[in-house]
């Protein structure tokens, strides 16, 4: 499935917006995510197994709160981060 990176996250695809991923959940399409790419689970997903709140996750831009969403092959998913600042 297609998988879009926000920019505070393209240090770890190298500089790619958009890369590949597979899995039957999203919690399975982040572990394949950092297989490819070791440390970006970590800045959306924190120790309690929990999306980060400055993080949202869409799967054909319907936003998802659960790990365990089970994903198709031609899903999109979109990882957007918030921005914080004055």
């Amino acid at each position: 499935m297609k998988v879009i990176i926000p920019s505070p996250l393209l240090s770890y695809t190298k500089q790619q917006k958009e890369v590949d991923a597979v899995g039957a959940t999203v919690s399975e399409m982040l572990e394949d995510l950092n297989r490819s790419y070791p440390g970006i689970r970590f800045r959306m997903i924190d120790e309690q197994d929990a999306i980060r709140p400055h993080m949202k996750i869409f799967v054909n831009g319907e936003q998802i709160f659960r790990l365990n969403v089970p994903l198709n092959a031609a899903d999109e998913v979109h990882i957007l981060q918030a921005l914080s600042g004055g």
